[in-house]
């Protein structure tokens, strides 16, 4: 493991955004995606961190995590469903195959959890019974395992630009996917985070939730896009104490990047102004806890890219052709 001491001394070399010498660049809150010739597209993953819908600060190796922990989740779930990959050049860097995004993040929940307005229990603690179309009974306790996971769909931004609550049935009923494809889109989103959850208990880690996105290919085909089971994408707790804290009525240990947001939130903020500046320690255990969840999930050792990342990620492109 790289010391905290050298990650604070790469804090300053982060990838705070990309600016190569390609057209059409776009950008999102962590990635950097330019379009190539034949149907096919170059994805890099920065450093960026958010939460609260804000970028929040540059983790060293946040991006490299995310990219090859995707990367090694769609070689694992390529037998459920196809993906856009076709190469990854570079530990930041992805070239996939275009596709049409599915307007719908498909959500899967394994246990009724969570404080953000669309989370079940959040939902439940309001008095809430019928939610997402599905029916739960009373006395539920927060952190509690479902019967079986569940699909609760939201809209992409919506209408109000934050994502809205759908129903399975209103997917279809709305007209954003027809019934044929909202259930093969179901089918795999609920196989894919079975395997993941099977994954992630041989690693000590409980995969509670999980947002995926899918895309139609060129081919009218459905495929697996974005990330998968990343800390960015995904909330994990610590197998062995989930138990003994449950029973407890303590909350489970988070080993996702909930922690950060934990910390802002205890200096009062939540997404509204400006926010707290945070101590550099912050950061490389931000930094760790990527590293040790991919060590974690794929039982490999973690092999750090050089940094600063723009000359080596600029030289693997040229060598992939893609520059």
């Amino acid at each position: 493991m790289i010391s905290k001491d050298e990650l604070i001394k790469l804090l300053p070399y982060a990838l705070s955004k990309t600016d190569l010498p390609l057209a059409g660049k776009t950008s999102g809150k962590v990635r950097d995606w330019y379009d190539l010739p034949n149907g096919e597209r170059l994805i890099l993953t920065t450093d960026r961190l958010s939460a609260f819908d804000v970028i929040l600060a540059q983790v060293p190796f946040k991006g490299q995590v995310l990219n090859q922990l995707s990367g090694w989740w769609f070689e694992q779930t390529r037998d459920i469903i196809a993906n856009h990959i076709v190469a990854l050049p570079d530990p930041n860097a992805a070239i996939v195959k275009v596709a049409q995004p599915i307007l719908v993040e498909v959500i899967v929940r394994g246990y009724i959890t969570g404080v953000t307005s669309t989370a079940l229990w959040y939902r439940y603690s309001l008095g809430e019974r019928e939610i997402y179309g599905y029916t739960f009974p009373g006395g539920l306790q927060k952190n509690a395992e479902l019967p079986e996971p569940i699909v609760t769909p939201t809209t992409k931004g919506g209408a109000t630009g934050h994502d809205e609550r759908l129903s399975c049935a209103e997917v279809v009923e709305k007209g954003l996917l027809d019934a044929q494809t909202w259930e093969r889109v179901q089918s795999a989103a609920l196989a894919i985070f079975k395997r993941g959850q099977e994954i992630a208990r041989k690693a000590g880690l409980i995969l509670v939730d999980t947002k995926y996105e899918f895309g139609i290919a060129n081919n009218g085909s459905i495929v697996l896009i974005d990330e998968v089971h990343t800390p960015d994408s995904s909330r994990f707790w610590k197998a062995d104490t989930y138990a003994e804290r449950f029973a407890a009525g303590e909350d489970p240990e988070n080993f996702d990047k909930e922690f950060v947001r934990l910390e802002y939130a205890k200096q009062g903020y939540r997404g509204d102004g400006t926010p707290p500046a945070m101590p550099a320690e912050l950061w490389a255990a931000a930094s760790e806890r990527y590293i040790t969840i991919y060590e974690l999930l794929t039982g490999k050792t973690f092999e750090a890219g050089a940094y600063p990342i723009e000359p080596r990620l600029i030289e693997n492109l040229k060598k992939a052709g893609s520059l």
